[in-house]
Parts: structure tokens; C-alpha cells; sequence
């Protein structure tokens, strides 16, 4: 059977505190349903000054999913790793890991917005360079010896449960990040069915004699929300989906590449283009059954600052019609 997962961002136009009060509280009750339903993965991502509240504290919130979650497990897609002290993601996440059990999985992304790096202060000319000081921060750190930092020498401890370091992927869309992910002898996972890139990357860990792994699909992934009448929902709902959409669209520059970036201007043209898509319990089915074991559906009912009872609905469903068919 394919795996169920659940995409969380909170996007909540307006931010007002009672309503992404309301919208955080009701995530964490769809992650422990999710989780006694026999659901495998919550998808988490980061993004920052965002006016519509897009995830900004990913790692505060894998903690409290694995607060109400026993088996469930959390990817974080992307870590935008130089906007952070490496020292203390380290030592975040090697409590995230003790606390899972394992549970807990990232990207390490370099990330794409220039004021992102000027609200935490960074150089944004310097990201590379950053970045590659970070990635050897932590894996010095989650091996529990002192090692040096900055000329001083520093230790982190606990140690993280996963050895010899939690799981951490390199993202990128270009050559460099291929090139990174190689060097450091880490998996590489590409935002986008990249096959050049692939190619370039196991070129790579063949010169450096690294065994790489290199996460890609040549299926777009489609965020999905069950309803029981699509017509219907993309009349009244689309809007949310297209409020994602339009948001992350803005932020794109031409050098990126992404497989869930819409190009969609109205709700029709977001429709068309199947990145979005409302579906019926049966079609979910069919799609799972398509995908078979290694597939994944991806669910997203709070998107776009869908209204709460409506992301319920959507929950309920697939619990209720969906995964009984997948048993």
C-alpha cells in the first residue's frame, strides 16, 4: 500500500493570533489522528517574514508532533541551515532524534530569498561558503567529541540516538548542491525529477569514491484533499490552494527549479495544472492502488489557510475511505 503523508505549513492569510491559534492547535489534533490511523509521515518546511505565516519554527514543531505522535515520522524539507547556529540545530535535532527514537529526517537547503538572509543577518554573498561550514559543524557535533569551531574548541553533547548522525539529505537544483552533497558523502534530494543532475551527482561520488543515494521520482507529486464533490470544492475552496500557490510562485527566481512550483494566475489555470488537486475518496483509492507500495499520497488539508472544519472533513474521509482500502 502506498504511503500516507500530511504536508503542515500553517499558511494563515492575515495572521491573526486567535485564528493561527485555531490553526496550529487543530494541525497537532490531525497529526495524533494521523497517527493512530496509520499514517507514516508529516511533512514540515521553513520559510521566514512570510504576511501569511508560512512555517517558520519547523524544528518547534517536529517536537510537538513527536509529542503526539508515537510512530509517525517527520521530514523537514527544506532546513534552511545557514540562516541557524549549526551548534544549536545540532543540538535540536540530536534531541529530536533521542526523543523520536529516529523519527526525524531532513534537507539541508541553502535556501533562494535574499531578505530571508538579511532578517537573520547573514551574507547573502556568502551563502555557499556558510553553508559547507555548517553541514561539517554538524556532522563534527553529532559525533559527541570536542572538535574545533572558530578557533575555539567546543563539544555537543547528547549524542544523537541515529548513528553515526541523524538522517540528512543536501538539497539544490544546481550543480553545486549536487557537487556538496558529494564531498560530504551525504544523499542528495533534488526539489525537481532532475535526471542530468542525478547523473552528475553519482559521477561525483564515483571520483570521491562515496556510495551516494539520490532521492527522485519521475512522478510530480500532486498535494491532495479529499472532498466528495471536486466541482464543488474547487468552487468554493480553490482559492486556499491557489493563496499557496501564488505565495510560493512570488518567490521563485529563474535559476530554481521546483516540481510543486505552480505558474497558475486564477483557480481554473490551478486546476488544470494538477499540482492541487481535490479528490474523491474513490479516486484517492485509485491513485494509491496506481502508485502501489512505493507511492506516497500526499495530503494537505490546512493549505492555504483552508477553513478548519473543511481540512476535517477532508481528514475524516480519507481515514474513513480511503485508507480501509489500502489494508
Amino acid at each position: 500500500m502506498p504511503m500516507s503523508s500530511i504536508r503542515l505549513n500553517f499558511i494563515q492569510p492575515g495572521c491573526e493570533p486567535n485564528e493561527m491559534a485555531a490553526r496550529y492547535q487543530a494541525g497537532l489534533d490531525m497529526v495524533e489522528l494521523a497517527d493512530k490511523s496509520g499514517f507514516t509521515m508529516i511533512s514540515l518546511e521553513e520559510h521566514h517574514g512570510a504576511e501569511n505565516g508560512w512555517s517558520s519554527t519547523p524544528l518547534l514543531l517536529a517536537g510537538l508532533i513527536f509529542g503526539r505522535a508515537k510512530k509517525l515520522t517527520v521530514t523537514l524539507c527544506a532546513l534552511l541551515l545557514p540562516l541557524h547556529d549549526p551548534l544549536r540545530v545540532a543540538e535540536d535535532i540530536a534531541v529530536l532524534d533521542l526523543a523520536s527514537g529516529g523519527r526525524f529526517s531532513f534537507v539541508a537547503g541553502l535556501g533562494y530569498r535574499p531578505s530571508e538572509y538579511a532578517m537573520h543577518r547573514k551574507d547573502w554573498a556568502g551563502r555557499g561558503k556558510l553553508m559547507d561550514e555548517c553541514v561539517q559543524a554538524l556532522l563534527d557535533a553529532w559525533t559527541g567529541e570536542p572538535f574545533e569551531y572558530h578557533g575555539e574548541m567546543v563539544r555537543v553533547t547528547p549524542r544523537p540516538f541515529t548513528q553515526p548522525h541523524p538522517m540528512m539529505f543536501i538539497g539544490g537544483s544546481n550543480r553545486v548542491s549536487a557537487r556538496r552533497a558529494a564531498r560530504f558523502g551525504l544523499p542528495y534530494f533534488p526539489p525537481a525529477n532532475l535526471p542530468e543532475l542525478e547523473t552528475y551527482y553519482y559521477e561525483q561520488c564515483a571520483e570521491r569514491g562515496v556510495e551516494g543515494f539520490c532521492i527522485t521520482s519521475d512522478v510530480a507529486p500532486v498535494m491532495r484533499f479529499v472532498v466528495e464533490d471536486p466541482d464543488k470544492a474547487w468552487a468554493e475552496l480553490g482559492q486556499y490552494f491557489l493563496e499557496e500557490a501564488v505565495t510560493y510562485h512570488g518567490w521563485q527566481t529563474p535559476d530554481i527549479t521546483s516540481s510543486v512550483n505552480s505558474k497558475a494566475a486564477t483557480v481554473e489555470d490551478l486546476r488544470k495544472e494538477g499540482i492541487y488537486a481535490f479528490v474523491t475518496p474513490d479516486e484517492c483509492i485509485a491513485a494509491g492502488k496506481e502508485m502501489g507500495d512505493m507511492g506516497a499520497i500526499m495530503l494537505h488539508p490546512l493549505c492555504g489557510g483552508m477553513p478548519i472544519d473543511a481540512a476535517w472533513s477532508c481528514m475524516q474521509l480519507y481515514v474513513d475511505k480511503v485508507l480501509p482500502a489500502f489494508s
